[in-house]
């Protein structure tokens, strides 16, 4: 059995999730990805791909005081979810289901939601590929169970006209994101890059596209996170 911890989350010292100690933890790519996203007012059908232990629902519950649903397909890291959910209290709100993204048309109807965002597994999987032996690792991090186009494809299939979807993802596949995003009628609308340190090259990209936007992307000033003691507004500077 792995041992649990509770960690509060960065800038937000009054939330805490659950996280494995030697097994899955979130990064900092989630707390990123919710800097970057814009919910707005009439913003009443959000949901959350790959959400982990609930890091992004809890977050947005917690600022925007809005409904969220998270999906998780390890059912070990939706237990986390649950428990990380409960301990802040927002049952009520937060809307938690363990399957598959690819799956959830079994849930919800299309063109359904007005905000999608997505911490996704970032390397795709191929038989020769060097993964962690920790499956739930693995699973988190390679494209085992579902891959950078699948998650394109259902992101469409759910948005709304005018929908956005967020994204935080590698920079060495910038190429696939805009691939698959003109070819499920995303347009991509905004890109940030994320350095560690200003003479290396970026570790994170974020990326905001809009279904059935116009062409035409507005690339913002880089940010640098090095050193960093806060996160919040950070972002579309």
């Amino acid at each position: 059995m792995m041992n649990k911890t509770l960690n509060w989350l960065f800038d937000y010292p009054n939330l805490k999730v659950f996280q494995y100690e030697e097994g899955f933890k979130f990064s900092l790519d989630s707390i990123l990805l919710f800097e970057f996203a814009q919910i707005k007012k009439d913003d009443y059908q959000i949901i959350d791909f790959c959400t982990g232990n609930a890091v992004i629902p809890i977050l947005i519950q917690n600022k925007y005081n809005k409904s969220v649903i998270g999906v998780e397909y390890q059912e070990k890291i939706y237990q986390l979810a649950k428990e990380s959910v409960q301990y802040n209290h927002m049952e009520k709100e937060i809307t938690l289901i363990q399957d598959n993204v690819k799956d959830l048309k079994n849930y919800f109807p299309g063109n359904n939601f007005d905000v999608i965002l997505c911490n996704p597994p970032y390397f795709k999987y191929v038989e020769s590929s060097n993964i962690n032996k920790n499956l739930i690792k693995s699973i988190a991090r390679h494209e085992i169970c579902i891959t950078l186009k699948d998650i394109f494809e259902v992101a469409s299939f759910f948005l709304k006209d005018k929908g956005r979807f967020y994204l935080v993802h590698i920079p060495d596949r910038i190429d696939e994101i805009f691939v698959y995003a003109n070819h499920c009628g995303l347009a991509v609308k905004e890109l940030q890059f994320v350095y560690s340190k200003a003479d290396e090259k970026p570790v994170m990209v974020l990326v905001t596209c809009v279904k059935g936007g116009r062409f035409g992307t507005r690339v913002y000033p880089p940010v640098n996170i090095g050193g960093l003691q806060s996160y919040q507004g950070i972002f579309r500077k």
